[in-house]
């Protein structure tokens, strides 16, 4: 890593001048390897908020002369709504360990297939157990993106800005609704033009009309939605994602999503909200991490109601939407990819899979994996349920191992880390075919407007002061 601001600016100096807090690129000229690779490491673990911030700021600015910036998908989803783009679903993919390899994979996959319709997220809950705060996150995207020599925008999104329903109905009700105010700031701050708002938690089934249901879930929807239009910065227009049921209860149904959007779209008109979300997400089947039998596997007869994901995404589209979200898939077996673009499902979560091809890759160090397993009975009990098994345990509870190990993982011998590396390409590859994503750099250029934002210095220094919370190291909340 490096050790000063001093020593970065020397190592870019060949492509960048840094004179305080200002920073000339010079058009054209590449970092080398190593270079990006330091700068990404000290973005991540430098020795101060000063250093960690300099090294984002610059990764982001050299990203920004090559063509490579945040973007909002929402104009792009409104094509696909209104019959001018389509025939694919975007794969949105959550980062959690290895964050910088596995980065690098995703976006090796994609330039080989001249794919642009990809997104990186990671939840609200992500962001505690994978110790990566929007600012470091998005950085090291960036620095992924440089390092493999791609261009173009990077949409990047904060999946499940969800509302804590114990929270909610509980004293704490302020507190929450503002804790989440304050993560969408710091997401937007950070690049993340995309962001979904997961108030389903609060559908109360138990209401006798789905108006009734609906009520708080639309009424804080709107909320939020109208939020982010408030801080979103010029010429931004933030790509909202909403969701009508919570993914692994009860399935969705087209009268639902009609509630929902037509509840929404009142009240964000009686706030003056004209521009209002791109998106829905639905449950028709699938659970967060898959379905865990006892020895730890993950089952892959899950039966996902294609026909209601078809329905409900075509009914999206009546309201000018790109359509329907599939969460909770990336356990399904391959061959059931190729489905979601046939059925019209314009966007598909995908996460824990990869997580656990990082674990049971043959490549990655038995011992490590042992600490990582021993460190989990004595700090990750909440995620011990009566009736689990030990091996459904550690299955559900490896997740919360990655942030208090996320140095030994980037650390692991290169040789390991490659083979991991090549593995997880592989897959990205397979799935952004099957999702037929090859190609869609040219829609992505057709109808993204790529904005720019400035950046400064000072707000990188900021940000990078942030902590993870000892609360949020706990989260119990939902990520694919």
């Amino acid at each position: 890593m490096f050790k000063s601001v001093k020593d970065m600016a020397e190592a870019v100096a060949s492509v960048a001048t840094v004179a305080g807090d200002a920073i000339t690129v010079t058009q054209g000229a590449a970092l080398s390897a190593d270079v990006i690779d330091r700068l990404a490491w000290t973005a991540a673990f430098g020795a101060s908020p000063e250093i960690k911030g300099a090294a984002r700021w610059i990764i982001r600015s050299v990203a920004a002369a090559a063509g490579i910036r945040p973007a909002s998908i929402h104009d792009l989803y409104i094509a696909m709504g209104q019959g001018k783009a389509g025939g694919f679903t975007v794969p949105a993919i959550n980062v959690r360990a290895m964050g910088y390899d596995t980065a690098r994979a995703v976006i090796r996959a994609a330039t080989t297939l001249n794919a642009g319709a990809f997104i990186f997220e990671i939840a609200r809950s992500e962001i505690g157990y994978t110790e990566q705060r929007p600012h470091e996150y998005a950085s090291i995207l960036f620095a992924a993106a440089l390092r493999e020599g791609f261009t173009g925008p990077l949409f990047i999104q904060g999946d499940h800005v969800q509302t804590n329903a114990k929270k909610y109905n509980s004293p704490e009700r302020e507190k929450e609704l503002e804790t989440l105010r304050g993560l969408i700031r710091e997401e937007i701050a950070a690049g993340f033009y995309n962001i979904d708002i997961d108030t389903s938690t609060l559908v109360d089934l138990d209401k006798p009309t789905l108006v009734e249901q609906q009520e708080v879930n639309v009424s804080l929807a709107a909320d939020f939605a109208a939020y982010i239009r408030s801080v979103e910065p010029a010429g931004v227009t933030v790509s909202i994602g909403g969701e009508i049921g919570e993914v692994g209860g009860k399935n969705s149904d087209i009268h639902e999503l009609h509630c929902y959007m037509d509840g929404i779209n009142a009240k964000l008109k009686e706030r003056g909200i004209i521009v209002g979300i791109s998106k829905i997400s639905v449950q028709t089947g699938t659970a967060h991490g898959g379905f865990i039998n006892a020895d730890g596997t993950v089952r892959k007869d899950v039966a996902i109601d294609l026909d209601a994901l078809q329905e409900l995404s075509t009914a999206a589209r009546t309201y000018g939407m790109g359509g329907a979200v599939q969460h909770g898939a990336s356990t399904l077996p391959l061959e059931a990819f190729d489905a979601f673009p046939r059925v019209g499902a314009c966007e598909i979560h995908l996460a824990t899979d990869f997580q656990n091809m990082v674990y049971d890759h043959p490549e990655f160090p038995a011992a490590l994996k042992a600490e990582m397993y021993a460190w989990l009975q004595e700090h990750a009990t909440e995620e011990r349920k009566p009736k689990d098994t030990e091996e459904q345990f550690l299955y559900k509870a490896r997740k919360k191992a990655i942030g208090p190990f996320k140095r030994q993982l980037w650390g692991m011998p290169v040789a390991n880390r490659d083979a991991i590396g090549a593995s997880l390409e592989e897959r990205f590859t397979r799935l952004m075919t099957l999702l037929k994503i090859d190609g869609t750099a040219a829609p992505v250029k057709q109808f993204v407007t790529v904005p720019h934002v400035p950046l400064t210095l000072d707000s990188e220094v900021k940000a990078a002061a942030g902590i993870i919370t000892a609360d949020e190291r706990k989260a119990e909340g939902l990520a694919d």
